[in-house]
């Protein structure tokens, strides 16, 4: 087996102070485990992202530290009755939000901020129909 590089080292003390830390509260251990499981398959190449990961874990550490955190969960959205786990419209990995759930975005596709929430322009085309 090879040596770990030093951010490998640091990662994995990243994890077990995550799992110290979590010690006690609802969820926490599961959590953990679950989201280095998910971005274990990361290459080794992918740095930047490697590193924003460690820098996101350790501020959820000291989130978990600071004594205000009871508990750890997830923001999921709620299966309706009798949808799978494997169900597009359950919001499986990969699939597009549901219209209805998604936020809407500031910016139109130009790059142009939304101006829905506007009030018209003076002197507009308010009763011209």
């Amino acid at each position: 087996m090879s040596r770990l590089s030093r951010l490998q080292k640091q990662i994995l003390s990243l994890y077990r102070e995550l799992l110290r830390a979590g010690r006690g509260k609802p969820g926490a251990e599961a959590r953990i485990r679950a989201e280095f499981r998910q971005h274990a398959a990361l290459p080794r190449a992918d740095v930047l992202r490697i590193e924003y990961l460690y820098r996101r874990g350790r501020r959820q550490l000291q989130l978990l530290r600071s004594g205000h955190a009871t508990a750890m969960g997830a923001f999921v959205r709620p299966r309706g009755p009798g949808q799978e786990s494997g169900d597009a419209a359950a919001g499986a990995p990969g699939t597009p939000p549901d219209e209805r759930h998604r936020p809407r975005e500031p910016h139109d596709h130009t790059g142009a901020p939304d101006d829905r929430r506007r009030s018209p322009p003076v002197g507009g085309a308010r009763g011209a129909a």
